[in-house]
């Protein structure tokens, strides 16, 4: 199911981005007005520093070394009328507020910390240096100061507050107004060309996981990936995630496959199993019925007859579910092969024995030639069974009067083991298909078999890294190939041998 629009990693990283801009855009607008706040104060007190001082000096408020209060008066009214913009206070040693040029109706103070104006006038540099505003209290706002009526014989101080109410008033309006608008424009200009930056981006790091996404929507629908791209990429990881998908994707088809083909070979399997079970239950079911109907009317030798029929098949038919069973095992891998060195030597002639009396009342000649010294690293049991598999198989098809060899020789790191039969052969268009479960070639004849042995046979091999093969030269000759051990080398020569 197609992603919604705001559900995309896209939507939301433009979403995210435009809140990031947001708050960073509010966090700047906020630091620059608190930047700009302190920057103007800074300067309004570097600027009139002295301010004060030259007023005491210009406006004559020390006469005879005091204190003028007439002059002080007036020095109130007229900044009042000419500079609203500061106010100014005489404050005693203690910093107790004797007389004022503000309103009286708006002072909430009777007196003014005195800390920050010895510090300012210990250190004039001292800037930006706040004091108390007699008119709130707790806003702190910057001054200049000077003692009066001399810095040698203070008897108090002019204290002026330089921004004073009207000025924050003034400041207030152009905040409000022109700088807030100056401010807003620089702000959604910049956001603006953030969010667009950033979108363009975004829409360069996430337009590979859309086709990503495309992909798996198609595999999806279709079930059929695109061709996978190197492993070792030289992109980043998206480009190894596409990859890597790639190659899940072929994974996933390719098994899927095999399981369609698994499923196929499985429905056949059953329709053969089926057909190969129900022939000798019918012969036993037919003879049994036959001795119990007749009974009374056949001789002695006839009922041994179809007794001997019927036990012949049941024997069949108890092989065959054997085989079944074992056949089961090894593709479920529930039978894993317990390897060890031997010598294959040994027990290429315990299986001869073994199958020379079968041999002799087929007429057939056992024979074991070019036998190498050497050592193979496999299980044992599971060899005998491919090579009883592979005789048993080769007598069945071997003309009467004929000789079936084995020999071991060293090739390709392994020891291959042959057994040939001078038979008619395997046709070329039945040789890919020996190995198969129940395949008997087109007009072949029934054997007693159910085409399980080569089957077994060859899973035996395949558990133990070995491999099975088959090739017409004047008859069929199977080959056998498993790993040589380390220590592959033991006495002896190469034999002849005939039995």
């Amino acid at each position: 199911m197609a992603l919604s629009v705001f559900r995309t990693l896209y939507a939301r990283l433009a979403i995210g981005l435009f809140l990031l801009l947001l708050v960073v855009g509010g966090l700047f607008t906020f630091l620059s007005l608190a930047s700009v706040r302190e920057y103007s104060a800074a300067v309004n007190q570097q600027l009139n520093r002295d301010l004060a001082r030259n007023l005491v000096s210009d406006r004559n408020l020390v006469t005879d070394g005091k204190l003028n209060r007439d002059a002080l008066k007036q020095l109130f009214e007229l900044y009042m009328t000419i500079n609203p913009s500061i106010e100014i206070y005489l404050l005693d040693t203690e910093g107790n507020i004797l007389s004022y040029s503000a309103d009286p109706n708006k002072i909430k103070r009777n007196r003014v910390s005195l800390e920050p104006v010895r510090t300012l006038l210990e250190n004039p540099g001292a800037y930006p240096l706040p004091g108390d505003d007699p008119r709130s209290h707790d806003r702190r706002k910057v001054f200049s100061v000077t003692p009066v009526p001399s810095a040698a014989d203070p008897t108090g101080y002019l204290y002026v507050v330089l921004r004073g109410e009207e000025y924050d008033l003034a400041e207030s309006m152009v905040h409000s107004n022109r700088l807030l608008q100056l401010g807003a424009g620089a702000l959604a200009v910049s956001l603006f060309v953030g969010l667009l930056a950033g979108l363009v981006f975004f829409r360069l790091l996430t337009r590979r996981l859309s086709r990503l996404t495309e992909r798996v929507e198609s595999f999806e629908r279709g079930m059929s990936p695109e061709r996978a791209a190197a492993v070792a990429c030289k992109g980043d990881d998206i480009d190894y995630l596409a990859a890597r998908f790639d190659q899940m994707a072929q994974r996933i088809v390719a098994q899927l496959d095999l399981l369609k083909h698994k499923d196929a070979q499985r429905r056949q399997l059953v329709a053969q199993v089926s057909h190969d079970l129900r022939t000798p239950l019918a012969s036993i079911q037919g003879y049994i019925e036959a001795l119990r109907m007749k009974q009374d009317t056949l001789a002695a030798e006839e009922r041994a007859r179809f007794l001997d029929v019927a036990l012949t098949e049941s024997h069949r038919l108890g092989r065959l579910v054997e085989e079944l069973f074992e056949l089961a095992a090894l593709d479920a891998r529930e039978k894993q092969p317990k390897t060890e060195p031997f010598v294959v030597a040994e027990l290429l002639h315990d299986v001869v024995q073994k199958h020379q009396p079968e041999a002799e009342r087929a007429g057939v000649a056992l024979s074991i030639v070019s036998v190498a010294p050497v050592q193979v690293l496999a299980d044992i049991a599971m060899t005998e069974r491919v090579l009883d598999n592979l005789i048993s198989n080769a007598l069945s098809h071997s003309p009467k009067d004929t000789e079936i060899t084995l020999g071991v020789v060293e090739q390709a790191g392994g020891a291959q083991i042959t057994v040939a039969d001078a038979g008619p052969g395997i046709d070329d268009e039945d040789l890919e298909h020996v190995f198969e479960p129940f395949y008997q070639a087109a007009g072949a004849s029934r054997t007693g078999h159910a085409g399980l042995g080569l089957a077994i046979a060859q899973r035996m091999v395949t558990l133990q890294q070995g491999k099975l093969s088959v090739r017409n030269a004047d008859g069929a000759v199977f080959s056998v190939w498993l790993p040589l051990a380390r220590d592959s080398s033991v006495a002896g020569g190469e034999k002849s041998t005939a039995l």
